[in-house]
């Protein structure tokens, strides 16, 4: 049986693909200590284990009884492995994430996919019995489903990676995960900013670049930005009429570029929806720049802890 860890202080971690955030979280959500390392992304598994390790002793005081991480990927809790993943960490596919940060920091650890953690944030605590449709839309395109107020998991834990879903937008486009046609390859930010290259438009170094542009004018940084964000309302809103969501939670760095991104994806949207949805708008996260942390903090109470010296079998 999983541990719940209610009344004492939780390490969480936001392992991102720059940097590892730790935050030591007491019962309240209150954050009461912070540390951030580099992650060394192109060094192996064995290097970002040990970077988090030494990111959790950086905020660890006695007393402390868990670790959560968040973590990129595609993670199954219940194992505590990384199934897949993209190369953006080297030789993270299949690495034991939960029963290789227990074995270095001594404390049982908790692990989900970053962006369910951040979207458990959206949930009003565990009496929230709503369909939540999260999509976060920045260097990738992740997301999570959560119904009846409990995060959907899936086979090998990949419920939820809505980036991977076809879109005709995207059609011929070679996607991060080896396929061709998914939503990733058109609606992410290195996406957008490689199409306003494709329709003709000067090269750009990141997605803001293209932004600027596309405010003053440029058509093919307009058009890019566009195309993205009806390619990523248009899945969502399908998503939206199979589900049947009460809220629809839009996070990342793409929708924060502007009116231009967010107008057109929420007509997308609305454009497909069923006569019962038809008040149905996605909305930004209300969680801020701790949701990733706090979400990984409140893992140790709701998913499976991995213990030291143990090869994967859960409490």
């Amino acid at each position: 049986m999983t541990a719940r860890h209610s009344g004492t202080p939780v390490i969480g971690l936001d392992l991102g693909g720059t940097k590892i955030a730790a935050a030591l979280v007491a019962p309240d959500g209150t954050v009461l200590a912070r540390h951030t390392v580099p992650t060394p992304a192109t060094e192996g598994a064995e290097a970002v284990l040990d970077a988090l390790a030494v990111a959790a002793r950086a905020v660890r005081v006695h007393g402390t009884t868990a670790i959560g991480v968040a973590a990129a990927g595609v993670i199954d809790p219940g194992t505590g492995t990384v199934t897949s993943a993209t190369d953006t960490l080297s030789g993270w596919a299949g690495t034991a994430l939960a029963a290789g940060l227990a074995t270095r920091t001594g404390l049982p650890v908790a692990c989900d996919n970053d962006v369910r953690a951040a979207a458990t944030t959206e949930l009003d605590g565990p009496d929230d019995d709503a369909t939540l449709l999260y999509a976060a839309v920045g260097t990738g395109v992740g997301g999570a489903v959560a119904a009846a107020g409990r995060m959907l998991h899936g086979a090998a834990g990949i419920a939820g990676h809505l980036g991977h879903l076809p879109s005709p937008e995207a059609d011929g486009l070679p996607c991060t995960c080896g396929a061709t046609g998914h939503l990733e390859a058109v609606a992410a930010g290195p996406a957008i900013t490689a199409h306003s290259v494709r329709l003709g438009g000067r090269p750009a170094d990141r997605l803001q670049t293209v932004a600027e542009r596309a405010a003053r004018g440029d058509p093919h940084a307009a058009a890019a930005i566009t195309l993205g964000a009806r390619a990523a309302g248009r899945a969502l809103g399908g998503l939206a009429n199979a589900l049947g969501p009460h809220r629809v939670v839009v996070a990342g760095g793409v929708p924060r570029i502007g009116a231009l991104y967010w107008d057109a994806l929420c007509a997308a949207f609305a454009a497909e929806l069923m006569p019962p949805l038809r008040g149905l708008r996605p909305r930004p996260p209300r969680g801020g720049a701790d949701a990733a942390v706090l979400g990984a903090a409140a893992l140790p109470r709701t998913l499976p802890l991995h213990h030291p010296h143990t090869t994967g079998a859960p409490s």
